[in-house]
């Protein structure tokens, strides 16, 4: 009977046993795994310190970098600033007699999220401003006054020039139309002429007397005693006379003649202006030209003497046929 029982005593309670064995075995799993995730989130031990602190030394090299990358090329939105003349004109327009001083503005557009300084700067016109440079806030437009100073020698007309301004790496110009009111004048005159008998070379002066800007041109004659010496046509000279100014230049004349009285003429002129015409005298004598020509003179007058002593002869040989006895 003990033996027929203990096989089924046994039977009854090993599911119970087994299940326990398996209730044993989870927790021990999951104690495992609870330890294991522990020691992934606890601290670097104290040998890896030095290699860990390396790590984030270079990251934040490696930041500090990116960073420095940032500052030198600005924003897109930085970028993207404008200047432009007020009012939205497509360019500046000023209008006044020489002598005086107009005024205008510039409109400058930030429409980026930091301060924006632009550096302001005029180019072929006098501009200029109240300081060199404007900061303008963040998503704000700013009105810049400046000036354009017209000089008295200013000459009537139209004139063009450029304000300038730059900022974040970028320049933007903006053109400057100015219009100087006042009568046009052309006249062009040539003064102090010159000839330097040793080189032939011709000097002259051109002074612009009129109102506007002359491109002049030249011509120049020489008449000697014999004829024309020197005959040169009107060509433009490498030059401009704003009003008032006065050029002195040289003429070059190579082969001037060696023994001869001449008188050079030069005529300038420009578009707009009348003729103006200026000469000189001079002589040429060389050394050996005033040898030759004493050589020429002792000749014809030796043979002027020679001629008149033999015609004497002639006369007085003459004389005794013809008297009568």
């Amino acid at each position: 009977m003990r033996t027929a029982d203990r096989p089924g005593a046994r039977g009854t309670a090993s599911p119970v046993r087994r299940g326990r064995r398996r209730a044993a075995r989870s927790g021990l799993v999951a104690a495992a795994t609870a330890l294991l995730g522990a020691v992934a989130a606890a601290p670097p031990a104290a040998g890896r310190d030095g290699t860990a602190a390396h790590a984030a030394a270079r990251d934040r090299a490696a930041a500090s970098s990116a960073a420095g990358r940032e500052g030198t090329a600005p924003p897109a939105a930085a970028r993207d600033w404008t200047a432009a003349p007020a009012a939205g004109r497509p360019y500046a327009y000023l209008e006044g007699p020489a002598g005086s001083v107009l005024q205008d503005t510039l409109s400058v557009t930030n429409p980026g999220a930091a301060p924006l300084t632009v550096r302001l700067s005029g180019q072929g016109a006098p501009v200029s401003f109240a300081a060199p440079t404007v900061t303008v806030p963040a998503r704000t437009r700013a009105d810049v006054p400046f000036a354009v100073t017209v000089t008295s020698d200013t000459p009537p007309g139209d004139h063009r020039g450029a304000v300038r301004a730059a900022a974040a790496g970028r320049e933007v110009r903006v053109d400057l139309r100015l219009r100087v009111s006042g009568p046009r004048l052309a006249a062009l005159t040539v003064e102090d002429v010159r000839v330097d008998a040793a080189t032939g070379a011709l000097r002259y002066t051109l002074v612009n007397r009129g109102s506007t800007v002359l491109a002049p041109r030249l011509a120049v004659r020489a008449e000697g005693l014999l004829g024309t010496v020197l005959d040169r046509p009107d060509r433009a000279l490498p030059l401009t006379l704003r009003p008032g100014e006065r050029i002195t230049r040289t003429e070059p004349w190579p082969d001037p003649p060696a023994l001869d009285s001449v008188t050079v003429r030069l005529t300038a002129t420009a578009p707009g202006a009348a003729p103006a015409t200026a000469r000189a005298e001079a002589a040429f004598a060389s050394g050996p030209a005033l040898t030759g020509a004493a050589g020429l003179l002792l000749a014809a007058a030796g043979g002027a003497g020679w001629t008149a002593r033999r015609r004497s002869a002639s006369r007085t040989q003459r004389a005794p046929a013809g008297a009568t006895p």
